[in-house]
This record gives structure tokens, C-alpha cells and sequence, in this order.
């Protein structure tokens, strides 16, 4: 169909109450089956990647295949800097055809983040490149810091971001106790601002109840990055317990572990769009 910016699949979906999936892949593999998965439920979907691929060549290298995927699938793709940490890896994804950015300045004082982000901002609007910003601070190995309400208002005032990360008790990576959502704060959030979409970070592992209320309550992008690869691991590892130190053509070996991701991918998105 076509690539496109976080502009034209978010703010519809948080109208309609629903949300988009946005899945972090590392190679054409786990790419193709985002596509797959978006095919079969044709619903919009976000392939991202996290920033430390845009500290390599390995984001420029993909980008080439990703964009073809993307310009030959039957339904809207963006193509997304997840947790981009400065602008020089802003400036790569722009270069390298990337439709949207993320300046994650979450763990720097208010003033700084908004600062950086507005760097960002000029920087991809120039280019018709859509943005995302955080305030508060998911927690990845640190300490969550939850979204003020005013903060959020303010930091979208002043940077005009196109769609906002917040924090309402999320974290990256695997949970080891079951997380609880700050549903009221982020309906406070989303009051505030009627206009702009909102981010749910850590999706992996949160109980889908949750995640659901979320949606109603201002969230149009859902990010899964951890319980997603960890599917391609696993399945992986199950091929090769198959083949039994036996070889197989490599291209031959992934089929059935794309088809995996595929129908993982497939779930959360039909979950997100509320089917």
C-alpha cells in the first residue's frame, strides 16, 4: 500500500478507541512477519526499531528492505526510531527513509527533554517525519517515574510532538510481578489532551484486561519489543531441535519460525484494533 507517518494511523484509532501494534524487529525475518501479520488482519501496523541498531549501521542497512516490504504490503506501514537517544540517530533515520522518530529525553530534567525534543521535532517536520516524545519515565532496569498530568499538557505545548509516551506503571522487558495500570492517570492524560495520541511502552507481559482500558482511555500505539523476540527465540531454538544437528538451507530453516511470529504478531493486533 503505502509507508506512512505515526499521523495518519494514530489519531484515527484513538477516535475509533482502538490501537495500533508496534512491533521492534532486528533483521528480515522478524520484519516479514510484522507484514504478515498486518496482511492477515489488514489492519495498520508499526514496525520500529530500538535505538541501538541506529548506533550501528545495522537501522541504515535494513532500511532498504523495510521500506520495499512496506511499499509492497497490502496495508499502511510506518517505519519507527524507537527510543531514539540523540539527535545524530534522528538525523540517520531521516536519511535512511524512516517515516517517524522517537526522541526519548524521558530521563532528563523537563526543561532538557523538551529542549531535545523540539531539536527532533523541526528537524523530521521539515520532512514530513512524524514524532514521538516522553514525559515521566518507563522503566527499563531503573526506576518509573509516573506522568504528571500537567507536565504532559506542557511538554506537548512546547515541543509539538505528534504522539506522547507516557508512563502509568508499564516497564520494559519481562515483569517478575504482575504490573498495575494507572487507568485514571492516564484518562487524566488524555483529557488534557484531546488531541494527541498517546503511547503505551512495556506492552509485553501486560495482562491485556489492562491494556484494553488503556485503549479507551487515550492510547493509539502499542509497543511489544521483549515477548516478541523472545517468540522468534524460542522458535527458533524448537527448529533447531528438529534438525537435530542435521542440515537445512538456511531460507527453508525460517519459514516456520517467521509463520510463528506471524500469528503472534497477528493476536496483539486483532486484540489492539478490538476484534
Amino acid at each position: 500500500m503505502a509507508l506512512v507517518t505515526l499521523n495518519e494511523l494514530l489519531p484515527p484509532a484513538r477516535r475509533q478507541k482502538r490501537a495500533v501494534g508496534a512491533f521492534n524487529i532486528a533483521n528480515y525475518e522478524t520484519a516479514l512477519a510484522v507484514i504478515k501479520a498486518a496482511e492477515a488482519e489488514k489492519q495498520p501496523v508499526i514496525i520500529q526499531l530500538y535505538m541501538r541498531l541506529f548506533q550501528s549501521d545495522k537501522a541504515a542497512d535494513l532500511a532498504g528492505t523495510l521500506i520495499r516490504l512496506a511499499r509492497r504490503a497490502d496495508q499502511p506501514v510506518a517505519l519507527h526510531l524507537d527510543h531514539g537517544e540523540n539527535i545524530g540517530q534522528v538525523v540517520t533515520a531521516l536519511r535512511a527513509g524512516y517515516t517517524s522518530v522517537m526522541l526519548d529525553g524521558s530521563r532528563l530534567a523537563f526543561a532538557q527533554n523538551v529542549d531535545i525534543t523540539k531539536q527532533a521535532v523541526d528537524l523530521a517536520h521539515r520532512v514530513n517525519v512524524s514524532v514521538e516524545g516522553e514525559i515521566g519515565h518507563v522503566a527499563q532496569g531503573d526506576e518509573t517515574a509516573l506522568t504528571l498530568v500537567a507536565e504532559a499538557a506542557a511538554f506537548v505545548a512546547a515541543t509539538q510532538v505528534d504522539a506522547l509516551a507516557v508512563s502509568i506503571g508499564t516497564a520494559h522487558g519481562y515483569y517478575q510481578t504482575t504490573p498495575k495500570l494507572d487507568i485514571g492517570r492516564c484518562r487524566a492524560i488524555a483529557e488534557a489532551l484531546p488531541d494527541t495520541p498517546l503511547v503505551l511502552h512495556g506492552g509485553s507481559g501486560t495482562p491485556l484486561s489492562d491494556v484494553r482500558l488503556a485503549i479507551q482511555n487515550g492510547v493509539a500505539k502499542v509497543n511489544i519489543a521483549t515477548e516478541f523476540m523472545d517468540t522468534y527465540l524460542q522458535s527458533t531454538r524448537r527448529e533447531l531441535d528438529k534438525l537435530n544437528g542435521n542440515f537445512l538451507p538456511v531460507d527453508k530453516f525460517y519459514d516456520p519460525v517467521v509463520e510463528d511470529c506471524a500469528a503472534h504478531a497477528g493476536r496483539l493486533i486483532r486484540f489492539f484494533a478490538g476484534n
